[in-house]
């Protein structure tokens, strides 16, 4: 048996409180809420960082900026670092630019990220995540642990090929609630995955990831998990905006459209799909004849290899 480790939880939503699950019975841990509400014992961070051995960023991406360039000073040198954020922050960017250049800048903190972690875990279900750092030393240490849990890890290299499937299947996610809705049939929600898919594929590769990477857990895993899961956020967004309704329509994926076209980070005439859900979440009229109109110019004009 290892010995415990020392684990500092930054949150505690959802994922905050899975972790705790997971890691209560094991290895010593504090919680850090930016907002605490509840009559919980939580942490300071200048209490617990320069204990912790590893720090599980269960916060949204809006908060990474701030939080790291607290804490970052306070770290050990060898304390690992790692993030289970999805999303862009305002400026366009995911977590990993700055949370990666504050921490190993300073504190020369080893850096990666968790995806794919269902947020019924806790409820002792089995999880599947990707872990992608470029050290595996780091690899190995997230295995010890949650290796007695039912969380199971898989490593990648290539952090850029799993960051930006993580956060755009959540725009995707939509297009099944849409789809669903209007009762458009099994055929159109498999055709959906892999008009997904290939466009992920591509995207990432745009981004400087790896082709092939969004067929694994964080590419293909989470996408089935989210967009054909009923108690999915953006499922249920999906279909809202098939109904034409237009209150409440808020979350990743409708903020992620946002940053991609505030801050051009993609050409997204080039991601016909992609193009036609932000029609939709812009606009949320006629939603059966826009997916007619795209179904016909996918097959008429096919995209190029």
């Amino acid at each position: 048996m290892t010995s415990p480790l020392h684990i500092l939880i930054l949150g505690h939503g959802e994922m905050g409180h899975a972790m705790e699950y997971l890691l209560k019975d094991r290895h010593t841990f504090a919680i850090w809420e930016q907002f605490p509400q509840r009559n919980y014992p939580y942490t300071t961070l200048e209490q617990s960082a320069p204990l912790a051995d590893i720090v599980l960023f269960c916060l949204p991406v809006n908060p990474h900026r701030e939080v790291t360039q607290r804490i970052a000073p306070l770290l050990k040198r060898n304390c690992l670092c790692v993030s289970i954020a999805k999303g862009l922050d305002e400026s366009g960017k995911p977590q990993r630019k700055f949370l990666r250049k504050t921490c190993l800048r300073i504190n020369r903190t080893r850096f990666c990220m968790v995806r794919r972690f269902p947020r019924k875990s806790a409820q002792a279900r089995y999880a599947f995540a990707q872990l992608g750092c470029g050290d595996l030393a780091a690899f190995h240490a997230m295995q010890v642990c949650f290796n007695h849990t039912r969380l199971y890890i898989e490593h990648t290299f290539d952090i850029a090929g799993i960051s930006w499937p993580v956060i755009l299947k959540n725009v995707y996610a939509m297009a099944f609630g849409m789809a669903d809705e209007l009762q458009l049939g099994d055929n159109v929600r498999g055709y959906l995955a892999t008009a997904a898919l290939q466009e992920l594929n591509q995207i990432a590769q745009v981004m400087g990831g790896q082709t092939g990477s969004p067929y694994r857990l964080a590419g293909l895993g989470d996408l089935i998990t989210t967009a054909t899961s009923e108690s999915s956020h953006h499922h249920e967004l999906g279909r809202k905006l098939a109904r034409e309704e237009t209150d409440g329509i808020s979350g990743e994926g409708p903020h992620t459209l946002k940053m991609i076209k505030q801050h051009r980070l993609l050409n997204t005439e080039n991601y016909r799909l992609f193009q036609l859900i932000g029609e939709i979440v812009q606009n949320p009229r006629n939603v059966r004849s826009k997916f007619d109109d795209y179904f016909k110019q996918a097959f008429q004009h096919p995209p190029q290899n």
